[in-house]
């Protein structure tokens, strides 16, 4: 430093000082979470009066509900810090968010006060002698204001209007907002009885406008689900001049002479301190410094480098971060099929992009209590926003695989777009951290349709599921006929069908959905998505999607509401007539009811024939018209809901009559037949073993699996006792015991050695019997073997939930398509072959590719 003048270094620690008061410093913040209560919680959660530790809970006052409850008062804060609340030196005010579930048990005829949670002095000291009225916030009058030490802001829940301290009188129970005084600063009326049972509440205040936003949801006692209400109070309470810098938070209860209980169950706290510097130093104009100046100057000028240099690889830290976040934000915007930019949608006016940490903030860091369920490609939690305060949301976590991504993509290019009163609103949606990718929707209360139709939800009567059947079908006449193009949903069932507090229903999860214009008619698709049992058999066999393909989404949807039943399930042994089990299909058991005039005894026996006949039959019958196998003979959503509200449609009421047997399917081809060579991975020399033979039916195909298939070991060579156990093991349906009988004889398995041509001859016996005999129009003959295809696709299904080896499954493919390209020149007609030719493309191939793996 002996180069440098006194002049220079006076200017160069004037500059560090300006420069060091202008560094941002850090936020003050506290944040804790108690999803539960235990004695350990002793430590951080000081009770006084008569509150104590419960099973999970804390006893906010007496832990009786008897009559030695009375007249009992009680505090529980957090007691291991203090809480910043404003800073005296910046003048800046903290802002919080707090939300916690709470119970209040008592006597109608005897109400107690009930509960606040309150600011107060750090540590919190529960006042001697408290007013019966004054929840143990104060012992002072009503009219008194508090000071000193006993200063304090709550919010009330109040379970009894007193006139002492002018609480509202139109009810019982209030909601209200006190500063320094129990007579409320603000109030809201609740209905009598309301503040009762399991209650949720959250309370937010704004640092920077002063806004302190109460609001509070109120739950079944028995059931735990919420009741539909939700009530809520803003006020302006300026918390620097009603209270010290530092507070203590927490509940405090009363009772007086009646009896009511108060229980903690649950407690998030987070609230941030933002540090302002203040203005720097005016330069002084004093006499040179000395030299012991400058050599301090000098000495801090070099601790203060270490601290710039800190501060620069810091802010590189953060820049790489950014560059990575806008990196990975292009490649969601770049579109693989039709996608848009997504500074598109953040130029509108509805959902909006959410940074990471409010949603970790909202959903208490996705702990396990806020999880609502686990979905194909990620888990739903529930969350609270801060904007508007307190909005409770469901938030979907997707995973960042390439099927998350574009359901990611999906969801936001399209249902952003929409508005309706029937589909789940999008809010907003984040991505950023972690490639971590998250979508956030209206919360509804009620979950999805189909945990009350088959899980341990409401009991559902008929008008109310009329009620979801009419709402649902009008979000899809908004999508498919009054939207700008038209949405294909692709994936309607009642998981997706979600339900409001008044049990109101919204179709939601659009990651499958795909726009199309009006007149566009079918999409071909690159893979087959959605789910067996509600897909439409044409998508399976032809790769195309339409507006059809919803309709018979939708009619297996009003079937199944109508019946109680899901579209496909395994039927035990002995169960349903069914003598050795089966595979029972809703689409199909309907439509036999319907040919014989029994249609009615498909109603849902739990609904005990307390429901309209006349609109029960119209359901049933228009989900049998909406699940035509062929897609030319399903009504439009505009039909079908005029056929499903005669009394408003006068004109177009009439129920269709539809065949008495179900009839067979009949597509149009996707693309010319393919000639030689590998199909999907099989070799064309498979097909030898094969010759000659139909295309596979549900009872050949499945009778592959029994075997081990690469060997081809010989069937007589197996005990018929150990196959015989082997095959009922696999497959518990009727098709096991159709496929041993015929397996197990003689002259079969003498004359084809090996489980190909065993299964192969049988095919051939079945088919040429039951369709050549029947039908001379090679038309018809392609349709039903379409139809058996469809079937042999549900077989798949129950492949893969009985656990069949990839190796097993492997085979069964390479032998279906060994089949279905022998079977050209043998069903081939010379007008039209669209059987051959739909099957046998790479298309199909990765169709079924897709419903194995």
């Amino acid at each position: 430093m002996a180069g440098i003048s006194s002049a220079t270094s006076c200017a160069l620690l004037l500059h560090l000082v300006i420069f060091f008061f202008h560094l941002p410093t850090p936020a003050v913040s506290l944040s804790f979470n108690y999803s539960t209560f235990s004695l350990a919680d002793q430590n951080s959660i000081k009770v006084e009066g008569n509150a104590s530790f419960g099973d999970g809970w804390i006893d906010i006052s007496a832990d009786r509900y008897v009559g030695s409850i009375d007249n009992s008062t009680g505090r529980a804060s957090y007691s291991s810090q203090p809480v910043p609340l404003w800073d005296k030196a910046t003048g800046e005010v903290a802002s919080f968010t707090t939300r916690f579930d709470f119970t209040i048990v008592g006597d109608k005829n005897n109400k107690g006060q009930g509960m606040a949670f309150f600011l107060a002095g750090y540590p919190s000291s529960l006042p001697d002698r408290c007013p019966v009225y004054a929840f143990g916030l104060a012992n002072q009058s009503a009219d008194a204001v508090a000071s000193g030490d006993g200063r304090f802001v709550a919010v009330e829940f109040d379970t009894f209007n007193n006139s002492i301290i002018s609480d509202p009188n139109q009810t019982y129970d209030h909601i209200g907002i006190d500063v320094n005084s129990v007579r409320s600063m603000s109030t809201l009326t609740l209905p009598s009885f309301d503040l009762m049972n399991n209650l949720t509440a959250a309370i937010e205040y704004d640092g920077v406008s002063s806004v302190l936003s109460v609001t509070v949801w109120l739950f079944d006692d028995n059931k735990g689900q919420p009741r539909g209400q939700s009530f809520n109070l803003s006020s302006k309470v300026d918390l620097k001049s009603a209270l010290p810098e530092q507070v203590s938070v927490g509940f405090s209860a009363s009772t007086s002479t009646s009896f009511e209980r108060h229980q903690l169950r649950s407690w998030y706290f987070n609230s941030s301190l933002e540090s302002r510097p203040p203005p720097p130093p005016a330069p002084s104009s004093s006499p040179r410094p000395s030299s012991g100046v400058i050599a301090g100057a000098a000495a801090g000028a070099t601790m203060f480098l270490v601290l710039l240099f800190a501060a620069a690889a810091a802010l590189l830290v953060r820049r790489r971060r950014r560059q990575n976040i806008m990196e990975m934000e292009e490649d969601y915007t770049d579109s693989e099929d039709e996608g848009e930019p997504m500074t598109e949608i953040e130029m509108g006016t509805g959902p909006r992009r959410f940074p990471y940490h409010e949603l970790v903030g909202a959903t208490k860091n996705f702990t396990a209590e806020e999880k609502l369920g686990q979905g194909g490609f990620g888990a739903v939690y529930r969350g609270y926003l801060r904007e508007p305060a307190g909005l409770a949301v469901a938030i979907k976590r997707l995973e960042s695989s390439m099927q998350g991504k574009k359901e990611y993509k999906s969801e936001i290019k399209v249902i952003s777009r929409l508005r309706h009163r029937n589909l789940v609103r999008l809010i907003g949606w984040c991505h950023g951290r972690d490639q971590e990718l998250m979508l956030v929707y209206e919360l509804m209360p009620n979950r999805s349709l189909d945990i009350h139709l088959h899980g341990k939800g409401t009991f559902l009567t008929w008008p109310m599921r009329m009620k979801i059947l009419l709402e649902l079908g009008s979000a899809l006449l908004y999508l498919h006929e009054e939207w700008e193009q038209c949405v294909l949903h692709r994936d309607i069932k009642p998981s997706n069908v979600m339900l409001d507090e008044s049990f109101g229903a919204k179709l939601g999860d659009f990651g499958l959905a795909r726009l199309v214009d009006h007149a566009a008619g079918m999409q071909t698709m690159t893979a087959v998505s959605g789910t067996p049992g509600y897909l439409d058999p044409e998508c399976v066999c032809t790769g195309r999607a339409s507006a059809e393909s919803d309709m018979y989404s939708f009619g297996v949807v009003l079937l199944e509401v109508a019946c109680g039943r899901r579209p496909m399930s395994i039927i035990a042994a002995d169960q349903d007539q069914h003598k050795n089990g089966g595979v029972f299909r809703l689409v199909e058991w309907a439509w036999e009811l319907y040919g014989r005039g029994a249609i009615l005894e498909a109603a849902d026996e739990r609904l005990n024939g307390s429901y309209n006949t006349v609109e029960v039959e119209r359901v049933m019958v228009v989900g049998l018209w909406c699940a035509h196998p062929n897609p030319a003979a399903r009504p439009s959503i505009r039909t079908a809901m005029a056929t499903l509200q005669p009394k408003v449609n006068q004109a177009c009421c009439e129920l269709p009559v539809l065949p008495s047997k179900m009839p067979m399917p009949m597509y149009a081809p996707l693309s010319p037949p393919l000639t030689s060579g590998n199909v999907a991975g099989v070799s064309s020399s498979s097909s030898s073993t094969v010759q000659s033979l139909a295309l596979t039916d549900v009872v050949g195909m499945s009778s592959m699996i029994s075997f081990n298939m690469p060997q081809h070991t010989s069937v007589s060579s197996r005990p018929r006792a150990n196959l015989k156990k082997k095959v009922e093991e696999m497959f518990k349906t009727d098709v096991a015991a159709i496929k041993y009988q015929l397996l197990s004889s003689d002259e079969l398995t003498c004359s084809c050695p090996s489980p190909p041509r065993a299964v192969a001859a049988i095919k051939y016996q079945l088919v040429s019997s039951e369709i050549r005999s029947s039908y001379s129009n090679p038309i018809i003959i392609q349709a039903q073997l379409h139809h058996k295809l469809h079937d042999a696709l549900n077989v798949f299904e129950e492949m893969k939930a009985v656990g069949v080896e990839e190796q097993r499954q492997e085979w069964l493919v390479s032998e279906l398509w060994a089949t279905a390209r022998s079977s050209a020149p043998t069903w081939r007609s010379p007008a039209r072959s669209p059987m051959c030719s739909s099957f046998q493309t790479t298309a199909s191939a990765r169709v079924l590719q897709s419903y194995i793996y």
